[in-house]
């Protein structure tokens, strides 16, 4: 009667042994900070345990912006790769003047044990400091949280973004909810196990690494055929040092987001817990727009899509974009930030407090040219 068991355990066994085939032996990090620069001019406006608040706002009036970064696998500057392909740059030239970054930190010895409270309740310290009611901006990974967070506090919230965000998992099939499907949990736990209770980023690098080629970045910044083949050729180098540093992740945190997120689908579900209080999609109200790419590989945009059936906003303040692009170029991409981003920027600015000092978006994009020169040499 026992041999189901036999049989599971060393089903478990074997997966272990492929992971440790699989895996490049863990190397920590020569440092707790990551060294990829920012393109735009910022200043650190609170430092937290899990993150650092960066403020790259033209004003100090008006409402506060505040973009929650993925934290999965590259660094937060994905939201600010460089001129042109840099969605803090696209907000502030059309409108958007209070705007902040959430810069994850990599995970460490110490904070290897920080679970997703951890990283809800340090996001409300950071939109308490901006002053509520805050415009949320999620992308991918940040998406879910960013949603969690405005169904846990629904006052704290103007407006949600969501971009390239696995909301619910079982409205389509994608490569990362197939990926988290197909392995046993016991894997993802034996993962964490051989990192010492950390998730070191290079190794999911060398899982999960997605490739359009040797042409990949062009197809993922959108490099037009008019771009001179000296900046063609610093993008892709810029590219590669991106793709190239990755985050280390908090085990604890990890292992729920693939048991709660990927496997059981409790946001979608109902049964995701934050802070204590069970979250309740449908009593969000507030507007949302919702950004999604025909073509991604990692998040499928039904998956992001089904938010419109979950939440209690109205249908008439529900806005849904598709671009025909691939996950990284939603974020990266010039030719979807010059048409959706510009667009999401503007309706940001709707109702927003007019500003009525300090400098301009022609300073602020002459400022990121020079970090970005600066950073390249």
């Amino acid at each position: 009667m026992a041999w189901p068991f036999a049989a599971a355990s060393q089903v478990a066994q074997a997966n272990f042994r492929l992971l440790e085939t699989l895996l490049p032996p863990a190397k920590p990090p020569c440092s707790r900070e990551l060294s990829f620069p920012w393109t735009s001019a910022n200043t650190i406006a609170l430092e937290l345990g899990s993150m650092r608040l960066r403020n790259f706002s033209i004003r100090a009036e008006g409402s506060a912006t505040l973009i929650c970064a993925p934290y999965a696998l590259h660094g937060a500057t994905i939201a600010d790769f460089a001129p042109g392909h840099s969605v803090v740059e696209r907000l502030l030239q059309n409108g958007v003047t209070r705007l902040y970054v959430t810069d994850w930190r990599s995970a460490t010895s110490q904070t290897r044990y920080f679970t997703i409270d951890n990283y809800i309740a340090d996001l409300n310290v950071a939109v308490d400091e901006l002053g509520a009611p805050v415009d949320l901006v999620g992308l991918c990974q940040g998406g879910w949280l960013a949603l969690v967070y405005a169904a846990r506090f629904p006052n704290k919230v103007r407006r949600l973004v969501l971009v390239g965000a696995p909301i619910d998992i079982a409205a389509a099939k994608s490569s990362l909810s197939n990926f988290a499907a197909d392995v046993p949990l016991a894997s993802f736990h034996e993962l964490v196990r051989l990192g010492e209770g950390i998730v070191h980023g290079q190794q999911m690098l060398g899982l999960w690494g997605f490739s359009h080629g040797p042409n990949e970045a062009d197809v993922t910044l959108q490099i037009g055929d008019n771009v001179a083949a000296e900046r063609r050729q610093e993008l892709n180098e810029r590219f590669r040092r991106w793709h190239a540093e990755t985050v280390d992740l908090p085990g604890s945190f990890f292992l729920q987001v693939v048991e709660w997120l990927f496997k059981e689908n409790r946001i979608a579900e109902g049964r995701f817990v934050a802070l204590g209080r069970s979250i309740d999609l449908s009593k969000l109200n507030a507007p949302i727009c919702l950004l999604a790419g025909s073509g991604d590989e990692v998040v499928s945009a039904d998956q992001l899509f089904a938010v419109t059936r979950l939440v209690g906003t109205p249908c008439e303040q529900l806005l849904k974009m598709t671009e025909p692009c691939g996950h990284l170029s939603l974020y990266l991409g010039a030719e979807v930030l010059h048409r959706a981003w510009s667009e999401i920027a503007r309706w940001l600015a709707q109702d927003s407090v007019a500003p009525q000092s300090g400098f301009g978006v022609d300073d602020a994009a002459e400022m990121a040219r020079r970090n970005f020169r600066k950073s390249t040499g």
